[in-house]
């Protein structure tokens, strides 16, 4: 079949598009409280725009690297995670802030290894599922080994602890082994197993349980649980059809927490209304449909399970956060791609958007 020489443009403009309108919202959502605490107005935004050019640079470099090199990387790369997950757990190496240990501090910027380590255990699965074939069946050949590897990733997430991070990964490690063929009752069975060490580590923890209680209810403490998914609510409703306009917002004047983070599509409801929402919601959607379509294209099983993989992973950060910022689920720090302020966060997206890109070019001519 004929392969066509280019990538797939609408993925690659609706990257551009996202991303700049993210160093837009972030100096939004941010400049009062950059004033306050650093006495700069443009501190996230100057960290942004790099973190921006950045992520640029890399998707430019690996769309146009043949994804076939990765599969020799991929355990390498697996590795790497695993030994930076182990590295944020080490005094003096990782940096502890909020009561967590997530963080690698560098040159004055800091790394978020799980952010990498999502990647690193979809570019492992994918060369992994591909390599086995119709053994992905078999318990001990195709269900077993992942659950290891999965295992012991999850160990060290829960060890910072990132919950959050550790759900998202294993649930993306489920569904690419479902889209492998991977037996169904397997899949289910472990999740069944797993509910009861999940309600555990949730219900067991009093800042996790506060965040479920102020989830079911949270009126019922509006000023301190409840606080931020009201002050939420309260940013998306004021903003009514077409928003108070950009840089015009309230609920970002301390208000709303994490305003420039997590919460930033609450800032995105306020100023730009559903109008902007909607807009951006459908951008998203787009993109997963075409990496989607990259996926089901690509001329081999690991470029196949790749795509799926790094859709996957783009799709459900997409709905967790949005989900948890409408309070359709309980509030978890989870950033938005493309839009939350983060380096290691939107260096990774692009990243990840740069291997689509190489997988849709890979595509055969017809299949587009």
């Amino acid at each position: 079949m004929e392969v066509r020489k280019g990538f797939d443009t609408t993925i690659l403009l609706l990257a551009v598009v996202l991303t700049c309108l993210g160093v837009v919202m972030v100096y939004s959502s941010s400049s009062i409280m950059a004033e306050k605490r650093y006495a700069d107005g443009f501190y996230f935004l100057k960290r942004q725009g790099l973190f921006a050019l950045g992520g640029f640079s890399v998707m430019a470099v690996v769309m146009h690297i043949d994804y076939h090199h990765l599969r020799r990387l991929s355990v390498p790369i697996l590795l790497s995670c695993v030994v930076l997950l182990g590295a944020v757990l080490v005094p003096g190496i990782g940096s502890n802030a909020g009561g967590a240990s997530r963080w690698i501090r560098l040159a004055g910027f800091s790394i978020q290894p799980s952010e990498l380590a999502k990647l690193g255990l979809i570019m492992y699965m994918a060369h992994s599922l591909a390599k086995k074939g119709g053994k992905v069946k078999s318990f001990k050949v195709g269900f077993v080994p992942y659950m290891m590897v999965l295992a012991l990733l999850l160990l060290l997430l829960l060890l910072q602890p990132d919950l959050g991070s550790a759900l998202t990964l294993g649930a993306v490690a489920m569904m690419m082994l479902l889209v492998a063929g991977t037996r169904l009752t397997y899949i289910v069975s472990l999740v069944i197993l797993a509910l009861p060490f999940l309600y555990f580590a949730v219900m067991n923890v009093d800042y996790r349980r506060r965040r479920i209680l102020a989830f079911l209810n949270p009126w019922e403490d509006p000023t301190n649980t409840g606080f931020q998914i009201i002050q939420s609510w309260i940013a998306f409703g004021s903003g009514g059809w077409i928003g108070k306009g950009l840089g015009e917002g309230k609920q970002k004047l301390f208000f709303l927490p994490e305003a420039h983070t997590d919460f930033i599509f609450s800032v995105i409801g306020e100023e730009l209304g559903f109008a902007g929402v909607f807009i951006i919601s459908a951008m998203f959607l787009l993109l997963l449909m075409r990496g989607i379509r990259a996926a089901l294209g690509a001329p081999d099983d690991f470029g196949r399970y790749l795509a799926c993989g790094v859709t996957l992973l783009l799709g459900l950060e997409v709905f967790v956060n949005i989900a948890v910022v409408m309070g359709m689920l309980p509030t978890k720090g989870l950033a938005l791609p493309f839009l939350s302020y983060g380096g290691t966060s939107l260096i990774t997206t692009l990243l990840a958007v740069g291997i689509l890109l190489n997988v849709s070019a890979q595509v055969p001519g017809e299949v587009r």
